[in-house]
């Protein structure tokens, strides 16, 4: 499967430039997320994780209190594939509605 594939450093270079506040490090995608509240963090946690299940493309990520540390890689591919960029914008949206909610 081609988004399975892992990108070339160029072509991750691009994709983040069009995903503010995600940056590429130690062959991963990074972003830091910061809500209100916990209640917040949390409910994009729970709202991502139903569109998360669906793409069967799991991030790693962590919560503290109102903060969500999320990185993305796709194991099987060694790095970085379209699978990451993809649920990066998936992510983005959520916490910019969640955001907007507020």
């Amino acid at each position: 499967m081609a988004e399975r594939l892992k990108l070339t450093e160029d072509e991750i270079k691009a994709a983040v430039s069009s995903l503010p506040g995600w940056r590429f490090e130690g062959s991963k995608l990074h972003k830091q997320y910061v809500f209100a509240d916990f209640a917040h963090a949390f409910g994009f946690m729970a709202t991502a994780a139903i569109l998360i299940e669906k793409m069967n493309h799991h991030p790693e990520w962590s919560n503290v209190y109102n903060r969500i540390d999320v990185h993305l890689t796709t194991h099987d591919a060694g790095g970085v594939s379209k699978r990451d960029i993809e649920l990066a914008h998936v992510l983005d949206n959520i916490s910019a509605r969640l955001v907007e909610n507020r």
